[in-house]
């Protein structure tokens, strides 16, 4: 039983051997836009629409519960990562507190999230660009349209996302090219995306009409399945949503490459958090007050169709264009820490420890870079958004509950390690987090639960057959 439940060194986790050493290089402004980078994007871009077909109105409610449970776990995210400044996030966090097998069952699911998650930006950004391409075909009479072939997966009447697998690549290149230079990118790229979501709020917010609010909550609070095997309401459209809040965690995967972690992380996820939280209820009020829900519920670019039929399609262009130009910001975010969940599970043996080898010139790590590009196209090429999303949350949830148990584990095991930042009533925000997050769970589609137990299956297989005894701690070394 005791192997199950090894645990890494706390006071060892930033000593690592030459070669397998992350180069820290990134400060709080960086941190903050990679939050903003990763929150901001698909969520709002395009799941509003999603959020907005199954809750109504009421999917306002469903962005104030989603976020709540997220800034619980946030808190969370912000005590362990400032006490524990190793790459890895909740994955490390759960190996030195809870044992081995716990951990890989967390980094199973990180593998999940944080996979789906770049596909999913990767499908919705090939939608904006075939939107841009269109515009540009209607302007200048350029035939600049790939096939439908080219511009789809198989659900949608196509081959392959041919967009989708080009992003994600060159993303993939900007990561191997450097931390420091990706992340600096990043943070412009943020600035626009910023800009466009002010012009909508600009825009929607004096067309507000308070009858587009009524019924406010047409389908209900929680999960249920109207005639057609649809599952809405409030706690539905949340579980899909909360999709569009995470993105804080990719922050604490950075924190091996943080140049002041104990102030900078704390910052940088408590930041990134609250700022989307307040743009996020900005955008949401301005969409549903500005149109029938029933308008923009089924749209792949929402928030686009929306300034077109208030009549400002200059408008619906700017927002169109920096999707194309801004949402790479999302995928750069969330692969970043996807290549870092990846690279610590190798370094720690549980995954070949061939791809955890560090470039000695850019520092970075470019094989396990070049991996995750690949198992990404290969999902981006021929998936469903809507579905990708869903499962992608549930790995999230299983992270955030693991966190926070982590926080409280900590809290009981060794209350006077020094904390730079504290959680404020622990005992209170962790329970809330866990339960929350729970309760979303229970609220995800039941297929979405389904095939998530089908991946932990193959994951705990994969362990018993090769991790478990690849392990360093196995074999009584340290990573």
């Amino acid at each position: 039983m005791q192997s199950w439940l090894r645990r890494k060194d706390i006071d060892k986790l930033t000593v690592h051997e030459e070669g397998r050493r992350l180069v820290p290089t990134l400060g709080w402004p960086h941190l903050v836009a990679l939050g903003i980078g990763a929150i901001v994007g698909t969520g709002i871009y395009t799941l509003i629409g999603v959020g907005a077909d199954k809750a109504g109105p009421a999917v306002l409610l469903s962005f104030i519960v989603a976020g709540m449970v997220c800034a619980c776990a946030a808190l969370a995210y912000a005590e362990m990562s400032t006490m524990m400044p190793a790459a890895g996030s909740a994955y490390t966090y759960s190996y030195t507190v809870l044992g081995e097998s716990i951990a890989w069952i967390v980094g199973w699911s990180l593998i999940l999230e944080y996979s789906l998650v770049v596909s999913t930006v990767a499908v919705g950004w090939s939608g904006y660009f075939a939107g841009f391409l269109q515009w540009v075909h209607t302007q200048t009479g350029w035939n600049v349209m790939l096939p439908t072939a080219l511009m789809a997966g198989p659900h949608a009447g196509g081959v392959i996302n041919l967009p989708a697998i080009v992003i994600t690549f060159l993303v993939a290149g900007m990561l191997i090219a450097g931390t420091r230079e990706s992340a600096t990118l990043n943070a412009i790229l943020v600035v626009f995306k910023l800009i466009a979501l002010a012009v909508f709020i600009a825009v929607a917010l004096p067309a507000f009409d308070s009858a587009n609010l009524t019924p406010f909550m047409p389908y209900g609070f929680p999960k249920s399945i109207d005639a057609q095997g649809v599952e809405r309401g409030v706690m539905a459209a949340a579980a899909i949503i909360f999709f569009a809040f995470y993105g804080f965690d990719a922050i604490s995967t950075a924190a091996e490459e943080t140049k002041n972690p104990g102030r900078d992380l704390s910052i940088g996820i408590i930041g990134s958090m609250v700022g989307c939280t307040l743009i996020y209820v900005l955008v949401a009020v301005a969409a549903v007050g500005a149109m029938s829900f029933t308008v923009f519920g089924k749209s792949a670019e929402p928030l686009a169709l929306i300034m077109r039929e208030l009549g400002h399609p200059q408008a619906a262009l700017v927002i169109g264009i920096v999707a194309v130009i801004a949402l790479p910001t999302v995928l750069l975010a969330f692969f970043y820490g996807q290549s870092r969940i990846f690279f610590v599970m190798s370094r720690d043996g549980l995954l070949p420890r061939s791809l955890s080898k560090v470039n000695p010139h850019t520092g970075t790590p470019v094989a396990i870079t070049l991996f995750t590009a690949v198992l990404v196209a290969a999902l981006a090429g021929v998936a469903r958004l809507d579905e990708i999303a869903a499962l992608a949350n549930a790995g999230t949830l299983v992270a955030f509950i693991a966190v926070s148990v982590c926080m409280l584990v900590l809290r009981k095991r060794d209350p006077d390690r020094p904390r730079v930042f504290r959680t404020p009533m622990a005992w209170v925000v962790g329970p809330l987090a866990i339960f929350g997050c729970l309760y979303l769970f229970w609220s995800l589609p039941h297929t979405t639960q389904k095939w998530f137990l089908v991946w932990n299956v193959v994951g705990v297989i994969v362990y018993l057959l090769y991790s478990r005894r690849a392990s360093l701690l196995a074999k009584g070394q340290e990573a």
